[in-house]
Parts: structure tokens; sequence; C-alpha cells
């Protein structure tokens, strides 16, 4: 089986926006898009009822990833691209069909009003139960987002990528997530853009002076952390630029503002089997929910 993207299709414009993700992600990567459509089977009566005129749900739904898979291959004539329908509950299947796929790009519906997005039940299913890195792609994102403005100041795919922004906990750094932030920062010739967050102790409720002093005190010490976590990889890819923030404060809040000015946020997520269910994490959940730009949640050990 070839290397690929797989990519959930269901018709709306936030999977189709996964999908065209998908098909820039796999020009980058040198890899081929696996669409693939789940139908979930209803009764037969109601599956060749009428929907549109004489066209039949069931009709209707197999046009799906036929649709998309014909437009994908005429903007992107250099990327293979191949459709697949397959019946079932659409979280277990694509759960399974991910196995065997590098990457899988989802959609995710744009909050309205503000740049983010709104994590489904089969999209919060399918992260929290693959280990292969998923990516959240929202409603109406274009290539041109992930670029700098132009002269103009005008979105433009003919710009540099915005840097790749990851966020990172230096007590426990994994190798997985940030191989694959600074892997995605190299292909794009971009930036990468670690954030650190941390939180000051309970005990920090002294005097003013004491206070400012203490606060100083910790920044530097995690900020040395920071540069000591990422020397090594410094080394590993000495193309990629690498520009450093550690911030106080709470992780998904700091990396949500900073996601406005990214091309992609990257996050990791604690691969955990439990006989009560699997869960996304605090961080990757808040960024999934509300950050303004594609994000990959990259599962670890």
């Amino acid at each position: 089986m070839s290397r690929s993207i797989m990519v959930g299709l269901d018709g709306s414009s936030e999977s189709r926006a996964a999908a065209e993700w998908a098909a820039h992600e796999a020009k980058l990567r040198g890899l081929s898009v696996r669409l693939v459509h789940v139908w979930e089977p209803v009764a037969e009566p109601l599956a060749q009822a009428p929907l549109l005129g004489t066209e039949s749900l069931k009709h209707w739904s197999e046009q799906i990833p036929r649709g998309v898979a014909e437009g994908l291959r005429a903007r992107h004539p250099g990327v293979d691209v191949a459709a697949l329908q397959l019946a079932g509950v659409p979280g277990d299947v694509l759960v399974d069909v991910a196995r065997d796929a590098e990457l899988v790009a989802l959609g995710s519906r744009g909050l309205s009003g503000i740049g983010g997005f709104m994590l489904g039940s089969v999209g919060q299913s399918v992260i929290a139960r693959t280990e292969v890195p998923v990516v959240l792609v929202r409603s109406g994102e274009r290539a041109a987002d992930e670029h700098a403005l132009d002269t103009a100041g005008a979105p433009s795919a003919a710009t540099r990528f915005r840097p790749v922004l990851l966020g990172l906990d230096t007590r426990s750094p994994d190798d997985t997530v940030v191989a694959f932030a600074f892997e995605e920062a190299a292909r794009r010739d971009a930036a990468l853009r670690v954030l650190h967050a941390w939180t000051p102790p309970p005990s920090h409720v002294y005097g003013l002076s004491d206070r400012v002093s203490m606060h100083d005190e910790l920044a530097r010490a995690n900020a040395a952390e920071l540069t000591e976590a990422l020397r090594p990889w410094r080394d590993k890819y000495p193309a990629v630029e690498v520009i450093e923030a550690s911030r106080a404060g709470n992780a998904a809040d700091q990396l949500v503002s900073s996601s406005r000015y990214a091309s992609l946020v990257v996050v990791g997520r604690r691969i955990r089997r439990s006989r009560f269910g699997v869960h996304i994490g605090p961080v990757a959940h808040g960024v999934l929910h509300h950050a303004a730009t594609p994000v990959a949640v990259v599962a670890h050990g």
C-alpha cells in the first residue's frame, strides 16, 4: 500500500477544507491522498427514497468521495488521489483505516465570530483512539492562510510559510512530538516557534519585591530549561530557525493566542489505554477547540 494521508470525508465544507489541506501537505511529503467516506447503513427503503428529485440518499452519498477526488486531481495534478467508501460507524471505521496512514486530516467547524474549531464526536474519537498524527482543519481554511501577507498586506500562497508553533513541556519533552514539529518546519522552509508555558508555585504570595524577584528567577530558570531541551534538536536541524518563548500562564491559552501567527500548531497527546476510555488531554483539548489555524495532535507514549 502506498504511503498516504488519510482524509475523513463527509461532504461538509470543513471536510473538504481538510482534503484540500491534505493535498498541499501531500506535495510537501511526497505522499498520496486517500479520501475515506463512511456510509452509515440505514434501512434500504430509506436509503433508496428520493432525496433530491430522483437521486436517492445512497446514490448522493456515493458521489461525495468521487466528486472531491476529481476536484483535487484537477487542482493538484502531481498528487495521487484515491477515493474509498466504507460502511459502518464513522469513528470506528476511520480509526481502523488510519492504521495504514502516515497522517490523518479531519475537518472541524469554525466557531462563529472567532477563529477556531468546533470538535465533533467523530473527530474527538479518532484523535483519542489513533496513534497516527491527526490534523484538524477548520472550515474555510485556505492555502494562503498559512503564509505571511504579501507586500500589499493580502494573503498569498507565494510568500513564505508562517512559523510552525510547538507547545513543549520541558519537564517531559517527547521526541516523537518534537521531531514532528521540526520536520514540518523543515518541509515548509519555515521557522519553528517553541512555546513553553509555566505556572508560578502557590507559594508565590509574598510582598511585591519578593514576588518580582521570584518571578524573574523562575522566568530565567524556565527559559534555560527550554534552551537546554532544544539544544540537540538545533544540532540535528541546523537549517531550521528556532524561536524560543517561555512564558508564565496557562499552556492552552498561550498556544491559542499565538496560533493566529502560525501556519500549523503542534501539540502532544499521551497515549492512555484504560478500561474507562481514552482522553485527549486538557492542553490539546483547549487548543483544538479555539486555535486559529490547523492543529496537529501527535500521540506519544
